[in-house]
């Protein structure tokens, strides 16, 4: 059973996750986004698999998810709209609002966020970004080869969310 952020979201305590500006920004972490808690758990068991360890790897489900971008977004600073935590925030809300689940998997390294990524996709990920300290990177490529365009907090990001494809 994977560890869940259980933060105090349902009872409005205060949570201890990493922010930049009232936005939750894992550092050293991806945010994995799978269009059912089967396929979250199936990558779970995975990663679990490659060696990730239990305290590195936290799953989020739709509800908690949708609490935790509520409540970042009542947080945020102003400042969060220059880069673009708040964009992928209110895409993780939009995600979870359609039912989606998520896992965040500590990375040691660039390496390993890779190959993270990889099973990820493996295990029909539709999308995961790795945080850095000053850039957060999108892993998996948009399907159907779109091209990316410039992204911006005004525009938004490339990969915005949208129903699941056909498999």
């Amino acid at each position: 059973m994977a560890t869940s952020i259980r933060s105090g979201a349902a009872s409005g305590r205060d949570d201890e996750r990493p922010t930049s500006f009232g936005v939750h920004k894992p550092v050293d972490h991806l945010v994995i986004s799978f269009a059912s808690a089967a396929d979250a758990a199936q990558a779970r068991a995975a990663l679990s698999a490659h060696g990730i360890a239990d305290g590195d790897l936290h799953a989020i489900d739709d509800r908690e998810m949708v609490t935790l971008v509520e409540r970042d977004l009542k947080r945020a600073s102003p400042l969060a709209a220059i880069g673009q935590e708040i964009n992928l925030l209110r895409s993780h809300g939009e995600l979870a609002q359609r039912g989606y689940h998520f896992l965040v998997v500590k990375a040691r390294d660039d390496q390993q966020a890779r190959e993270i990524a990889e099973i990820a996709r493996r295990n029909r990920a539709e999308r995961a970004q790795y945080y850095g300290h000053f850039i957060i990177e999108e892993m998996l490529e948009p399907e159907g080869g779109r091209p990316q365009v410039a992204e911006s907090p005004h525009r938004g990001l490339d990969a915005h969310p949208k129903p699941p494809l056909p498999r």
